[in-house]
């Protein structure tokens, strides 16, 4: 991995507010949800639009059973750090939310989980460290990342249950940066500038550096776009092809970069 670069802050009590936000948003959608729609694959492996739901849900629940934890000593690792850090925990998240949130209706396990995070963030400060399976985290970073979770699945909700779930914008601006930076992380470097307007710009990529002017080498696309091609959600090359993606330069390629997050 590479050397560490200059680590973006956030407004923690912004992000707070971005991540009740955007879980009460799920909330309201889920309740709606007919048998034929939970029925549908999610896209993800072998999930269910059911069992995605079940796991939003996990999200904040599990946010609160963390908090009710001793706390750890130190933090570890950061906000942009996790990134890297969950795709080898990927089975063991998947099996903890499932033995969690099981035997009961979907808008009962929401105002549950809704309750229990509402309950933990108002008791505890931003500074708190937290005992995670990746690696310990302040809650302020740990939050960070919550928005990355909550964004990437209300998308896939959105598409694979043919919903409209509203994005909120400090949750989108906070996933879309700490993606954004991850690649910086990844790929350090100057010589291809990142733009995903109106949120984040990055340089990476090791070569000659820009240093004024327009960059000979520039990929530019949008918030969505960004996190689906982050998250694996969508490939290089369909992305171009279809033409949410512009990249202008030889070495604007991030295909052998992406997805950051499996």
């Amino acid at each position: 991995m590479a050397s560490r670069t200059r680590t973006r802050t956030y407004d923690p009590a912004k992000i707070r507010a971005a991540v009740t936000a955007q879980f009460a948003h799920v909330v309201g959608a889920v309740a709606d949800l007919g048998p034929e729609q939970l029925a549908r694959p999610s896209g993800l492996g072998d999930w269910t639009v059911a069992e995605l739901a079940r796991h939003i849900a996990w999200i904040a629940d599990s946010l609160a059973g963390v908090l009710a934890r001793p706390p750890a000593a130190v933090a570890e690792l950061s906000a942009v750090e996790w990134s890297f850090a969950t795709a080898s925990l990927a089975g063991k998240i998947s099996e903890a939310a499932r033995e969690t949130l099981t035997g009961a209706p979907l808008p009962e396990l929401y105002d549950r989980a809704a309750a229990r995070m509402a309950q933990a963030l108002a008791a505890n400060p931003g500074d708190r460290v937290l005992d995670l399976w990746i690696g310990d985290m302040t809650l302020a970073d740990f939050l960070v990342t919550r928005t990355v979770e909550l964004v990437v699945h209300t998308d896939d909700l959105n598409r694979a249950a043919g919903l409209d779930v509203p994005i909120d914008r400090q949750a989108l601006a906070a996933c879309t940066r700490l993606l954004a930076d991850a690649l910086a992380l990844k790929a350090p470097g100057g010589s291809v500038e990142v733009r995903v307007p109106p949120f984040a710009v990055v340089q990476c990529i090791e070569g000659p550096r820009h240093t004024r002017g327009t960059p000979p080498n520039v990929v530019e696309t949008d918030p969505l776009t960004w996190i689906r091609l982050a998250t694996g959600r969508t490939g290089w090359a369909a992305a171009v092809d279809g033409a949410h993606v512009r990249a202008s330069g030889e070495r604007a390629d991030l295909s052998a970069l992406l997805p950051l997050m499996g």
